[in-house]
Parts: structure tokens; sequence; C-alpha cells
């Protein structure tokens, strides 16, 4: 049985500090140390696996921001590492956002079927 799934449900709410979304980095931490780590991405935060993503613009009053999140690149690089990311496919139609828009290595889970992927896992991590 996988050990933790952390459920991310709220979008990108960074500050000029943060280039990245800490709970995707400590994920990513996590599964670099040999946490045995799935991620679910629902709601607002499906919006993550959306590839090409351009924050460049990003300014807050007349300070821009010199590095900017590449969330898309953030969760691509977490599936590439081996954690398993799951996408909840009613939440994506919800955003309009089809499949072929998603960054690669990402799985689609019904809103039906997340009973039976909290009872796959050990933890769920709930941010």
């Amino acid at each position: 049985m996988p050990g933790i799934l952390s459920i991310v449900e709220r979008a990108y709410h960074g500050t000029i500090e943060e280039q990245d979304d800490t709970i995707l980095w400590i994920s990513h931490m996590f599964k670099n140390a040999g946490a045995d780590l799935s991620v679910l991405l629902r709601s607002n935060a499906v919006n993550y696996a959306v590839k090409g993503q351009d924050a460049s613009g990003l300014s807050f009053g007349d300070v821009k921001l010199s590095v900017p999140p590449k969330i898309d690149d953030d969760v691509e690089a977490l599936a590439s590492s081996g954690a398993k990311v799951y996408v909840v496919e009613e939440d994506l139609k919800d955003r309009g956002i089809g499949n072929d828009e998603l960054v690669s290595g990402i799985s689609l889970v019904k809103r039906s079927a997340l009973a039976g992927l909290f009872d796959q896992h050990d933890a769920v991590w709930q941010w």
C-alpha cells in the first residue's frame, strides 16, 4: 500500500519571496528523501498541471517578480521523480481544461473514486 497521499486543493498563494508552491516543494523533498508519496490535485489546484504557464509578467505594485513560478514544471518534475500525481477529472472539466493541456505524468481520477484512492494510502494529508 502506498504511504502518503498529499492533497493540494488551493491554488498558488505565493509572495514575492516564494517562487513555488510550498506544498509541492515539500512533497518533492519528501519523495527525494525516500518517502512513498502521491499527490492529488483538486479544486483550483488542478491548474497546476496545465503545461506552458507563464507568470513572467507578475508584479506587486512596482516590484516585478524576478524569478516567476513555474508550477507546471514543478508538477512534471514531481511526476518524473516517481511520485504518482493525480488530478480530479471533473475539476478539470469544471474549469474548461482539456486532458491534452496537461503536463506529462498525470493520472486522472474521478470524484467518485476518491474514497477508494484515500483508502489505498496509509496516510492522507490535506493542505
